[in-house]
């Protein structure tokens, strides 16, 4: 079966995605020529129509990430034949990054960082004021790859963790839930994770309504998607104070250029005013081991159809996941 990649891995990863390859496959990289036009699958985050029509025979795209870009979800309607797929390889990255904010929030690392590299050890001798997590309960809105590893993280740690799903049902395990339960949730819990698709209908969905539900010791935790949360109404939960903190690794806005990476707000609120909040700038799943991941998770697809099996990871393109 002939693969072809249209962005060529840096040597070292390349190595990794061969080692791992069945060696039926044939793999074809970069530029489209007239002699890839018989691929089947194609790997590429952003291809545009005119790439998309140069393979006749194509059967899949392949994301080589985790969430597809809306354009990439566009274009793929067009296509009614070809599967979309993407990889979970920062799943573990991401879930520990996540934790690793829940922690920093809850235990409000930062600021008694940034007060003992000024010699300042009045924090230490005040009432304390950071928050135990044991015996505590969690909800993670989503309950993909990495939501469940986030759950099975946190229950090491001694908490409750419940999770809503899309598709929770009367058949469901207990403690999921469906979308429909989470404002009777959001009052009981400690802490609020966010580990679930940007889509039409998770846009926005926690808001002020849902803010203002969590208890005024909850920190709330977005490895998600920035936009899943309401930028004015977070805003102000965490300088009113109707929540005690929150850690963000996504954010509501980005750099557009190289040029602009060293002056770019992450919204257009003063996030970085805030004392109770742990920003990261949507780094979660960047570790050194990152393209090494990538590459195993990738030939652990493209395996799948050498063997003639299924691909996994499908992703409808009309929900985005």
């Amino acid at each position: 079966m002939h693969i072809h990649l249209l962005k060529e891995p840096e040597p070292h990863n390349l190595e990794i995605l061969q080692a791992h390859l069945e060696k039926t496959l044939r793999l074809t990289m970069g530029e489209i020529r007239a002699e890839h036009s018989g691929a089947k699958i194609l790997v590429a985050g952003r291809p545009s129509r005119e790439q998309l029509a140069a393979f006749p025979a194509l059967q899949a795209l392949i994301v080589p990430w985790t969430g597809i870009p809306p354009g990439t979800l566009e274009l793929v309607r067009e296509f009614p034949d070809l599967t979309l797929h993407n990889l979970h390889h920062n799943a573990a990255p991401v879930a520990e990054m996540a934790v690793a904010l829940l922690l920093a929030a809850a235990k409000r690392i930062i600021p008694f960082d940034q007060a003992l590299r000024k010699n300042d050890w009045r924090l230490r001798y005040q009432p304390p004021e950071t928050i135990l997590l044991e015996r505590k309960r969690a909800l993670i809105l989503g309950y993909g790859e990495i939501g469940r590893r986030i759950g099975t993280a946190l229950e090491g740690l001694g908490l409750e963790v419940v999770f809503i799903r899309r598709r929770a049902g009367a058949d469901q395990e207990p403690g999921i839930y469906p979308p429909s339960a989470l404002e009777e949730l959001l009052p009981e819990v400690d802490f609020l994770v966010l580990a679930l698709p940007l889509t039409a209908q998770t846009e926005g969905w926690i808001g002020e309504k849902e803010l203002r539900l969590l208890p005024s010791s909850a920190v709330l935790v977005n490895v998600a998607r920035g936009k899943v949360i309401d930028e004015v109404a977070l805003f102000k939960a965490l300088s009113e104070k109707w929540i005690f903190g929150a850690g963000l690794d996504v954010w509501f806005n980005y750099p557009g250029s190289r040029e602009e990476r060293g002056s770019t707000p992450p919204g257009e609120y003063p996030w970085g005013d805030l004392d109770n909040l742990v920003l990261s700038p949507h780094r979660g799943g960047l570790v050194r081991e990152t393209e090494g991941l990538r590459m195993s998770a990738l030939a652990e697809l493209l395996n799948q159809a050498a063997r003639g099996l299924p691909l996994s990871n499908r992703v409808d393109p009309d929900l985005g996941y």
